[in-house]
């Protein structure tokens, strides 16, 4: 069901990652950044919903949908008095799960529907949509999702490591020059589109965007 799940995800441009077991999902939760946590009840290790509570006994806003076969009116209760935004029973048909997490992407704690401007490029993370001075530029999702990361922090050093898990899931394979790749091919586009603004690389850390000098 995970597997499938995530080929359902990714065909549809959602980027995910999977693990098995609840302390896993902790440790992801704690490292990582998250619009959407989508959660089984019966877990290897234990209650999916005691991890629900124990995010939020932390104080971890991260909006969570729990999707499970227990699916009967107390079942739902439960989930959501423990602290989930959200409760789907399987079956479950996988244009409502969509449906679901963009709700809950809207109303969550991340910036992803403020438009990101920076000189006179805009980033709209709505539509995935790139302009410069008005004009719109197409890019592929991955330079997207580079371009992205950097415009959330413009004139701020994003590593590597931050840029690559923005762009890939961790079952995806990475060549070793990949993130190389993309930021060359944005550059290109930003320069023959007029921008005000450049990706600067700094060695062995990662990149940054800022004003052209």
């Amino acid at each position: 069901m995970a597997q499938a799940l995530l080929e359902a995800l990714r065909r549809r441009d959602v980027l995910a990652d999977h693990v098995r077991t609840i302390a896993d999902a902790d440790a992801m939760a704690r490292v990582g950044t998250y619009d959407v946590l989508v959660l089984d009840r019966r877990l290897p290790d234990g209650e999916g919903l005691d991890l629900v509570a124990a995010l939020r006994q932390r104080k971890h806003s991260v909006p969570i949908l729990v999707l499970t076969a227990l699916g009967s009116v107390d079942h739902r209760v439960d989930g959501l008095d423990s602290g989930a935004d959200d409760y789907l029973a399987k079956p479950f048909a996988i244009e409502e799960l969509l449906a679901r997490l963009r709700a809950l992407q809207r109303r969550g704690p991340t910036l992803s529907d403020k438009y990101l401007d920076f000189g006179n490029l805009s980033v709209d993370p709505r539509s995935n949509e790139v302009s410069i001075a008005g004009s719109v530029i197409e890019f592929p999702r991955r330079e997207y999702l580079v371009l992205e990361a950097l415009m959330r922090r413009p004139n701020r050093i994003v590593t590597r490591s931050n840029l690559i898990e923005s762009v890939y899931a961790l079952e995806d394979e990475i060549g070793s020059n990949a993130l190389d790749a993309h930021i060359s091919r944005i550059r290109k586009k930003l320069v023959m589109a007029g921008a005000a603004v450049e990706i600067r690389a700094v060695r062995n850390i990662g990149y940054l965007i800022r004003a052209k000098a």
